[in-house]
């Protein structure tokens, strides 16, 4: 197939649909399936066709993700753009997917779907397993056939680490500096202290970058060395292929003999008992030899659900380390940085603007960035203050409808049983100062208003006593783990 050379108006259609679809989808689906994706746009833009490296691919694209893809084309270009597959096969063969208003799919496409299932017929069980690690089995075969081959079929190890998360790509801050100071120690020296080293915080805070970091310092050092990096749900799947395979000696050959493990959300073990059993049993055996273990999960150990607690105890026995939620100084300097690497210029005006008005997560704030570039690329606009605040306008508009002090009062006070009213009462016993003491943090941190406006909102209270409250509270997030758990539950809540 010859391919016609694309302008940079269709360049940039194609560009600014790939940048949305990177903020709407975690990072390992994104970089699994549209990232490797290139797209030829037609001049007068009838058509966009996406190239696939193969029939599976095209039948996984085809039903999880054109529909979506059609929906952000008639948004940015304002018309129905139908979407052509094309497939490197013997004779290149094409497959049309017409736009969700058209309500038709190609006959080819369905055949082809048809196709693919057929030879996807699953494998008796070895052995009896709880119906709570199976289900999970058809949730992750399409996403981890890409990845990675199957344990038992892995002609070369694949350590499943994105070479361009390191140490040196990691922005540090006060948010950060404790996990990366130990990740850093783990990865010069692992097996000794630190072990394991257990990584928690909320979504979108860096922790999944962090433990990609470990994996390639250690490997920069010690290019011999066993290195996975596997998400808790694709150790679920390797569990459960395991029963069905009867190939139990090669996930033991597979996972205990690992140099360093790296282990993303092990809070999706809740409740798979079996799946938990494996789990035990490769981390003991890995501490035995001496191999270093490195997890992550949205909550501390003794914060986890449905985990037994004889892991719990050993997830707790190494360190435990926090990810906070970044200060405004590091936000800046995470957009700066991401800009240098696509290759923009952000006036650091526009930075400061996007990072006050993004405060949750790293995530979200690496989406803003990418929807300021895609409509900067897509309407041929230099990056201003008001080109960002017409970018991320729905975002503006969601956290000024919903987050006020208003909101913060009430939910804190439900959290903590006590009544609104004595968030603006002259009350002090500790049940009610202390929510009052979170909910004014809570308002500095999650709204735009200054020390007297909160004051004033609480009862007619002075800034000072709003700052110290908030000063308190920030100080003590950092050495409590159960008040940091209460308030990421809170913010949450907050952000829906």
């Amino acid at each position: 197939m010859t391919e016609e050379p694309l302008d940079s108006t269709c360049q940039s259609l194609w560009l600014a649909c790939v940048e949305q679809l990177h903020q709407d989808l975690p990072e390992e689906l994104f970089s699994n399936w549209i990232k490797p994706l290139k797209a030829t746009v037609a001049p007068d833009f009838s058509k966009v066709t996406i190239h696939v490296r193969n029939r599976f691919t095209l039948d996984w694209i085809r039903s999880q993700y054109a529909g979506r893809i059609a929906d952000l084309l008639h948004s940015l270009y304002g018309q129905p753009i139908a979407l052509e597959f094309f497939v490197p096969q013997r004779t290149g063969v094409k497959r049309t997917y017409l736009p969700p208003s058209s309500s038709v799919l190609s006959p080819g496409v369905s055949a082809l779907s048809g196709d693919a299932g057929s030879s996807a017929q699953p494998h008796a069980f070895a052995s009896p397993l709880p119906a709570s690690d199976a289900s999970a089995l058809d949730m992750q075969m399409q996403q981890t056939h890409s990845s990675a081959a199957a344990f038992s079929a892995e002609p070369v190890f694949h350590t499943r680490l994105n070479a361009g998360w390191t140490f040196d790509t990691l922005v540090e801050g006060t948010a950060n500096r404790l996990a990366r100071n130990a990740a850093l120690h783990v990865a010069n020296d692992p097996g000794h202290l630190y072990n394991p080293l257990f990584i928690y915080g909320g979504v979108g805070l860096g922790k999944t970058h962090l433990v990609h970091a470990i994996g390639n310092q250690l490997l920069a050092q010690r290019p011999d060395a066993k290195v996975l990096y596997t998400h808790a749900e694709q150790f679920i799947t390797d569990v459960v292929k395991a029963f069905r395979q009867n190939s139990f000696d090669a996930f033991k050959a597979h996972y205990h003999t690992l140099d360093l493990l790296l282990i993303d959300d092990v809070q999706f073990f809740a409740n798979k008992d079996r799946t938990q059993e494996e789990f035990f049993n490769a981390f003991e055996a890995l501490l035995a030899k001496q191999s270093h273990i490195v997890m992550t999960s949205d909550t501390y150990p003794k914060g986890l659900i449905n985990v037994h607690q004889r892991l719990v105890s050993r997830f707790d026995a190494g360190l435990t380390v926090a990810i906070e939620p970044p200060e405004l100084e590091m936000r800046v300097a995470i957009l700066l940085n991401k800009a240098v690497v696509e290759g923009i210029h952000m006036p650091e005006e526009v930075a400061f603007f996007v990072a006050k008005n993004v405060r949750s997560n790293v995530r979200e704030l690496e989406g803003a960035l990418r929807k300021i570039l895609a409509y900067s690329r897509f309407n041929q606009k230099d990056i201003s203050i008001q080109l960002a605040r017409e970018a991320l306008r729905d975002l503006l508009s969601i956290q000024n409808r919903q987050i006020s002090v208003e909101n913060i009062q009430k939910t804190v006070a439900d959290y903590y049983k006590i009544k609104v009213a004595d968030m603006y009462s002259k009350k002090r016993p500790a049940n009610i100062a202390r929510p009052r003491q979170i909910a004014m943090y809570l308002a500095k941190e999650l709204t735009r208003k200054s020390y007297p406006d909160i004051g004033e909102l609480f009862g007619g209270r002075d800034h000072t006593t709003v700052m110290h409250a908030v000063r308190k509270i920030a100080g003590e997030r950092k050495q409590l783990a159960e008040l940091n758990q209460q308030l990421h539950v809170l913010e949450q809540t907050l952000k829906g």
